[in-house]
């Protein structure tokens, strides 16, 4: 779904969709498979916290929940465009640079509520 793109950053291509969530969402278990995989081995150990996501030209926190469909990234309807839904480039923070975004924003682990 994702390969390496930078030092930072990974590329991969997903469906966007906006929807009447607060917070960017993608099917829990490629959540869960891809925090594992990509982050897994950087610190970042729970597959439960956020994946880091670029769309565009700004950050989101990306949470899993099980309705949202595989391949897809449902996004708040605040940080959409007028071109959605559509097949759009992704770019998916490496690990590094996940953690310091998320460390920048606020986040501390284990506080979800903070995502939203």
């Amino acid at each position: 779904m994702f390969g390496s793109f930078s030092t930072s950053y990974y590329l991969g291509r997903l469906y966007v969709e906006p929807s009447d969530r607060d917070v960017p969402a993608i099917q829990r278990a490629d959540h869960e498979a891809m925090n594992e995989r990509l982050y897994g081995g950087h610190g970042l150990f729970r597959v439960d916290a956020p994946l880091v996501m670029k769309l565009d030209t700004g950050h989101i926190p990306v949470l899993g929940d099980e309705d949202v469909p595989s391949g897809t990234l449902a996004v708040p309807e605040s940080v959409t465009d007028e071109n959605l839904p559509a097949e759009r480039d992704v770019l998916l923070a490496k690990g590094e640079r996940a953690a310091e975004l998320l460390k920048y924003s606020g986040y501390q682990f284990g506080d979800d509520a903070a995502v939203a």
